[in-house]
């Protein structure tokens, strides 16, 4: 198969697929034919954040055997504690879609630590990295990975998986909203203590729940991801001297789980060190958090985020330009563009489809 007919099928499966584990298990099929490989994963991250959520892999031969079960817990503390190479938010803030590890190792695969401990011990070699980006955000990660013995990736194919970022982040982005919502209204709050060693401390019979809901996106591991996430992020933090993060950031990420639910994983380092152990608070996320990630989802701009926030607030079109110092003429082209691009056909069409139609659970009555 041609990489522009490879292209052209993924582009359909993208429009046909409404389930991040449907699509990686037929994109995978499609790749494999333009661009040989023998493991492949695909992790699902938290756009605002960076934060990986949760894993979709092809049944065939996952990357997740390079990171099984039990060695999940070391894969994110690389990923988010350790110097490596082609780490995803790296790539992701370089705006680099796609790189392969031999290329940025010039060779010498053994300089990265990931490629030591975690995936050399069951046959593999060079891996090309994908973060799924476009206009609207990064929200996932392609890996596909080679045996021993077998030949690098090459530049070209590096560049065509590159190109294919904006189509993969457009899936994932579509599997975000277009996935079915869970039935139920019922909320609930729970908190974990994890020890340093990330093992369950204590947990409320809330967070026993959640965490059910959560594993259903990492199959075989203890704890999920995002729980793994961002308890590792919250140990960085807390000794983190320099600052090196920034003020605005915060171990925090927003997970959809396999139910259709939304729910909000925080993360507080109990104690002085980063060895300490960790509450991490579990919650349905509130309309206000999720504010952020619909329009991320959505694809709208900061100024049609900022016209939406008034809408939903009640502020009429005279109001909004006053507050945003446009036009009404303005005020209306945003709308426009909103509307356009969710679909909604009025003001209060529009805060219904945000807030009720594919972010809080379906009412039955």
């Amino acid at each position: 198969m041609t990489r522009a007919r490879a292209r052209d099928d993924i582009v359909r499966l993208l429009h046909r697929t409404t389930d991040a584990h449907h699509l990686a298990r037929d994109m995978t099929r499609l790749l494999e034919r333009a661009v040989p490989f023998d493991g492949v994963g695909l992790l699902t991250f938290d756009p605002a954040t960076l934060l990986p959520t949760g894993e979709v892999v092809d049944a065939r031969l996952g990357v997740s055997d390079c990171v099984a079960s039990e060695t999940w817990p070391r894969f994110i503390e690389i990923e988010l504690r350790e110097p490596d190479f082609n780490k995803f938010h790296a790539l992701a803030r370089q705006r680099r879609r796609a790189a392969s590890l031999s290329d940025a190792t010039q060779g010498d695969l053994h300089q990265s630590v990931r490629y030591r401990e975690l995936c050399r011990s069951i046959g593999f070699d060079d891996e090309v990295r994908v973060v799924c980006s476009d206009s609207t955000g990064t929200w996932g990660a392609l890996t596909l990975a080679r045996e021993s013995g077998r030949p690098s990736f090459k530049a070209s194919e590096v560049s065509f998986l590159g190109a294919l970022a904006p189509l993969l982040a457009e899936g994932l982005r579509r599997a975000a909203i277009l996935g079915h919502a869970a039935a139920g209204d019922q909320r609930a709050t729970g908190v974990v203590v994890l020890s340093p060693d990330n093992s369950v401390d204590t947990a409320t019979p809330g967070a026993e729940r959640m965490l059910a809901d959560l594993a259903a996106d990492t199959p075989g591991a203890d704890l999920p991801i995002s729980v793994l996430s961002v308890a590792a992020l919250a140990r960085r933090i807390a000794s983190d001297y320099r600052n090196e993060l920034g003020s605005d950031t915060f171990a925090r990420a927003r997970v959809r789980t396999a139910q259709g639910n939304w729910l909000t994983v925080r993360g507080s380092v109990l104690g002085d060190g980063p060895d300490s152990s960790v509450a991490v608070l579990i919650e349905e996320s509130q309309p206000a958090e999720l504010a952020p990630l619909i329009a991320d989802a959505y694809g709208l701009t900061d100024r049609e985020r900022r016209v939406t926030q008034l809408v939903a607030l009640g502020f009429s079109t005279k109001d909004i330009g006053q507050r945003l110092h446009l036009s009404a003429y303005t005020v209306q082209d945003h709308l426009k563009s909103i509307f356009d691009k969710t679909g909604a056909g009025s003001r209060g069409e529009l805060v219904a489809r945000l807030f009720f139609d594919h972010y809080t659970p379906r009412l039955d009555h």
